[in-house]
């Protein structure tokens, strides 16, 4: 194996696609499972996740799941708003690897 084969090309534009972790209590459950789940942009798409998960974490990702979610119609003092739209990604991770998302990359 080549020595540019071990290493991992991080680019910008892969820490650009994972904008932050979901902590709540649902995606902290679903660590047990080995899923992870990332805030990413409307255009990110499920491979470009798969890579930047992959290349920043080294770990292997066995499936990524992407879930748009258009934003709420919400009124304040008689002002309708709306919330922005956004991307949820929940990568399955192989058996034994794991992400500790409450440290900082």
């Amino acid at each position: 194996m080549k020595k540019s084969d071990k290493t991992n090309n991080v680019t910008a534009k892969m820490y650009d696609t994972l904008l932050r972790p979901v902590i709540t209590e649902k995606s902290m459950s679903s660590s047990e499972a080995g899923k992870v789940v990332f805030m990413v942009p409307l255009s990110a798409t499920k491979d470009e996740v798969k890579a930047a998960v992959e290349a920043i974490f080294n770990v292997k990702v066995t499936k990524v799941n992407t879930v748009k979610q258009a934003g709420k119609v919400k009124s304040f003092r008689g002002h309708e708003g709306v919330r922005s739209d956004y991307k949820k990604a929940v990568v399955t991770l192989a058996e034994g690897q794991n992400i500790d998302v409450t440290a900082g990359i």
